[in-house]
């Protein structure tokens, strides 16, 4: 009797153990199908994504100008007031606004315009023409290897997420990148730094919190040469409240650099928060005071109606937008297009 109910009960248990194989195979298919979709799934372009990031800007400033443009039945005076009224509520810039209409009037009388609905293209070559004025070009100037990126910026704007994001799409290329915390000052700014070194595969140089930023530096520049780095990617302090310490700290790096890594290319981005609007230019120019910026990175674009705030970086300071944040996503950190901006923008 014991012996039919044991093997009842083995018989019992080979089947559950098969029962439950066969689920765990399903559940293995199931997942890897899901993973095949996902991989199966197209990636957004950047001009995409911009369309999307764009959306707020595009609703603030776009829609308002086909509206205006509908409205009237000639172009007079009172339609550039208006526009000039949009441009500059859209955070272009009252310098950059009046440059753009004052181009724009000249060519509808040139150019003998006398439809409203025309001038939204002459508009979009305008801005495109301003933007391209200074001859820079938006591209990170990075050869010949091996290069060190200085990043800038007051605290908050996102410098610590785009130096992460920035070392991901380096290492994507199979740049070697070292990342130096120089930003000793904000408490847990090495710790982020670590966590986004950690996730983009790029090595760390740090020190304690409080340290000598410059010595940060001295010591990420030995890194870079030791390991043959091709790019090192250094933090910096953001304290505004105190220019001049700022300016003293700046510029010790910058001896530093100077001095101990002359043979690498040099870029200084400063990055820029896009939804401060206006208040972006205001950090720009004392950073320009501060230091020689080569390029901005743009963050939290997808978030802001000021979307026109790159064209007066670009027009008003001489500054080219190289990088610009369009999501959250490690992979949200794209190059910068003059061409594609205004399409994105203008593109309903």
């Amino acid at each position: 009797m014991f012996k039919n109910i044991f093997k009842w009960n083995k018989e019992d248990k080979e089947k559950i153990e098969k029962k439950v194989d066969n689920e765990s195979l399903l559940k293995k298919d199931e997942q890897e199908d899901e993973e095949e979709k996902i991989e199966k799934k197209p990636t957004l372009s950047f001009l995409d994504k911009l369309k999307a990031g764009l959306d707020k800007t595009r609703k603030g400033m776009t829609d308002r100008i086909d509206s205006i443009l509908k409205s009237y039945g000639k172009i007079d005076e009172e339609l550039f007031d208006d526009l000039e009224e949009i441009l500059v509520t859209a955070d272009v810039g009252i310098n950059t606004t009046m440059k753009i209409t004052e181009g724009l009037k000249e060519r509808v009388k040139k150019e003998k315009i006398t439809e409203p609905k025309m001038v939204k293209k002459l508009l979009k070559e305008e801005i495109k023409e301003i933007m391209k004025e200074s001859g820079k070009k938006n591209t990170l100037n990075i050869k010949p290897l091996p290069a060190i990126i200085l990043v800038v910026g007051v605290n908050g704007v996102g410098k610590t997420t785009t130096i992460g994001k920035l070392a991901y799409n380096l290492k994507k290329e199979s740049k070697k990148v070292i990342i130096a915390a120089g930003d000793t000052f904000r408490a847990a700014a090495i710790e982020q730094l670590e966590e986004w070194s950690n996730r983009s595969g790029a090595d760390l140089i740090s020190h304690s919190e409080g340290a000598d930023p410059a010595a940060v530096i001295y010591d990420g520049i030995q890194a870079a040469k030791a390991r043959k780095s091709d790019i090192l990617i250094c933090d910096t302090a953001g304290r505004l409240h105190n220019k001049k310490n700022l300016m003293n700290e700046l510029n010790k790096i910058f001896r530093v650099v100077e001095g101990e890594y002359p043979e690498a290319k040099k870029e200084v981005l400063l990055v820029l928060d896009a939804t401060t609007g206006q208040n972006a230019i205001s950090q720009a120019k004392v950073f320009k005071e501060v230091c020689d910026i080569t390029g901005v990175v743009l963050t939290k674009l997808d978030g802001t109606a000021k979307g026109g705030v790159v064209i007066a970086l670009q027009s008003e300071l001489g500054l080219p937008v190289k990088l610009v944040g369009i999501g959250e996503k490690i992979d949200d950190l794209q190059q910068f297009n003059i061409d594609d901006f205004v399409e994105a923008i203008f593109n309903n």
